[in-house]
This record gives C-alpha cells, structure tokens and sequence, in this order.
C-alpha cells in the first residue's frame, strides 16, 4: 500500500513540478514581450520628439500626426527620460 500512495505523492509532485514549469515559461513570454513592448514606445517617443521638431511645435506635431497632445508630452517626457538614461549609461561606461 505505502508504494501505491508515494506513486500519488509523485504523481503529484510531477504536476506540480509541471504545472510551475508552464506559469515560469509564461511569466518569461510575458517579460518577452514587455521588453519588445518597451522598446517599441522608446522608439516612438523618439520619433514623435522628432516629429516635433519638424513641425516646430507640439500642437503642430499633434494634428500632424492625429495624436492628443497629451500624448505628445507622454512620449517626449520618455523620449528625455531615455536620452538622460542613456547619457549616465555612457558616463558611468567611461569612468569605469
């Protein structure tokens, strides 16, 4: 009987075991595509920083390119964000 109930126990412990490897493969799939995600609105908010540029103003920039202007301040305040990250980025790179 105890070889019955620890091939329950193990039973168990392999779908355990398997379904923790099933949700760490999807929280890894998910900070996959968070990462892509993020990538993808740094280079829009650079790309609308350079539409503002271009159109000389962020109302300009708004109709020119159909966005709220709420937006266009969301995505410039990232776009300096990351020039700031990326500026600390290369000084802490040269003083190491």
């Amino acid at each position: 009987m105890s070889v019955q109930s620890s091939e329950k126990s193990l039973s168990r412990k392999q779908r355990l075991q398997e379904k923790q490897r099933r949700q760490l493969a999807v929280v890894d799939t998910v900070d996959k595509a968070e990462a892509k995600m993020r990538k993808a609105e740094v280079e829009l908010a650079v790309a609308v920083a350079e539409a503002v540029q271009v159109f000389g103003d962020e109302e300009s920039a708004s109709e020119g390119l159909d966005m709220p202007v709420e937006a266009i301040r969301r995505f410039l305040g990232m776009a300096r964000d990351e020039a700031v990250g990326a500026d600390e980025a290369a000084e802490a790179a040269g003083a190491s």
